[in-house]
């Protein structure tokens, strides 16, 4: 007959029952077989020619209509017979074209996780006069998990009418089937008229599979359209050319960066230089290390970020060579003033990066896709600007103020006194001792 039958997970062979939320305690039955929300409630009815399961009664003379309509059963019954529910292709335009008025066919699986196929009658209760559906653990009458749905005023008067009717018939035609993009995903069977406005599908649930229905009967109806507001068309090499314009961006900046150490810093610069050096080596070996374990790539953001990062590291440098030029134009010597200017450079230092980080793991964090790419680098050379700084700027600076070149002071190596404008240097001067009245014997 194609009528409809039973849609289990595969533990149980029951079908789902559908009760009013204070009738009787509901028949052990099995659970549903979950996808995501019903598109509307359909009630199961193999066509015929006699009387319709809305109350028609049938016109005992033949007649147009009567015609037609045997003429729709019977192409209908073809299709059925010739419906392959086994083909993905076939499931996915079994139902197209048809109205929600009109009888249809539908694919849906049983308990045995196999492919069967239905007849369904026209729809009578659309998704969206669910108010509500909740999966609840009835322990009252040992039902187990079950799924209680809440209609809307007018879905209320649909569902008790077709209920009604639904009760009046023998199995499976007491049946209505829960559909979802053409696909069965639940078909209890009622006993009863359901007049309350609620209703709860009873079975062998599990509290997942009862879930999992809750949301399509809840969420499923939810109208989705998509606007397009912009497309672009990018060619293939796009990437590349953007890539190699960023790296070129980063190499230029870098220059730039050496020149201005260079033109005011002097010997200092070489420092400068190779503190940047060090820092690049180690952003490339964690950027390769991480690539493959976290699918890092080096893209036109990322490049971004490592340009950024150059700026951010060359400030540490800036920071803490102007304190020790300050120390200098107090009239310290060099090895005291290094020592000196450390601390407050460190302070410093830690803020400015503090920000920088906290900005990057931000920016991680509430984003997606390239953009990632660019707070992960800008992150990781900040963390790495510390590093650098910490282990390996600072002693090296401590070892170049032991050699003469810096130590006196050369013109050409940063640290001229003079032309610092350094003040003359300090020195302890004694106090003048008091006058010491005689006493007598």
């Amino acid at each position: 007959t194609g009528s409809p039958t039973d849609k289990p997970s595969g533990k149980a062979t029951d079908k789902p029952e559908a009760t009013d939320k204070d009738s009787a305690s509901p028949s052990a039955s099995s659970t549903t077989q979950g996808r995501a929300v019903t598109d509307a409630l359909k009630a199961d009815a193999t066509p015929s020619a006699g009387p319709s399961d809305k109350g028609d009664k049938a016109d005992p003379s033949p007649s147009a209509s009567g015609g037609s309509a045997e003429a729709d059963a019977s192409a209908l019954q073809a299709k059925y017979a010739k419906l392959d529910c086994t083909d993905e292709k076939t499931r996915a335009t079994v139902g197209d074209g048809v109205k929600a008025s009109e009888p249809t066919l539908a694919c849906g699986k049983n308990s045995q996780e196999q492919w069967q196929k239905y007849i369904l009658g026209p729809a009578e209760v659309d998704g969206t006069d669910v108010d509500k559906a909740q999966a609840v653990l009835n322990t009252q009458t040992g039902a187990g998990w079950t799924v209680t749905m809440d209609f809307t005023d007018g879905g209320a008067k649909k569902f008790a009418n077709i209920t009604g009717k639904l009760a009046q018939n023998q199995s499976p035609q007491n049946q209505f089937a829960i559909v979802l993009d053409g696909e069965v995903v639940s078909d209890p069977f009622v006993r009863q008229a359901l007049t309350g406005g609620n209703a709860e599908i009873s079975g062998n649930f599990t509290q997942q599979s009862a879930q999992d229905l809750s949301n399509m009967l809840s969420y499923g109806a939810l109208p989705l359209t998509f606007k397009v507001d912009s497309m672009t068309t990018v060619t293939a090499a796009l990437g590349g050319d953007q890539l190699q314009a960023g790296l070129i961006a980063g190499a230029i900046g870098l220059a730039l960066v050496v020149i201005y150490l260079l033109a005011y810093y002097r010997g200092l610069s070489f420092i400068a230089i190779l503190s940047l050096l060090v820092s690049a080596a180690l952003t490339y070996t964690l950027m390769a290390l991480l690539g493959p374990a976290i699918g890092f790539a080096l893209n036109l953001p990322a490049v971004c970020g490592a340009i950024v990062a150059i700026g951010i590291t060359a400030d540490s440098f800036i920071v803490y060579f102007e304190r020790v030029r300050d120390e200098i134009r107090e009239g310290r010597s060099l090895r005291p003033a290094v020592e000196r200017a450390w601390p407050r450079a460190r302070r410093t230092i830690l803020v400015s990066d503090f920000v920088s980080f906290l900005a990057a793991a931000v920016l991680f964090l509430v984003t997606v896709g390239k953009v990632q790419g660019f707070a992960f680098t800008l992150g990781l050379t900040t963390l790495l600007d510390v590093v650098v700084v910490f282990l390996f700027t600072k002693p090296l600076l401590t070892l170049m103020a032991r050699r003469p070149f810096f130590a006196n002071g050369h013109k050409w190596s940063g640290l001229d006194p003079k032309s610092l404008g350094a003040q003359p240097p300090l020195r302890r001067t004694r106090r003048p001792a008091a006058p010491v009245d005689p006493k007598e014997a």
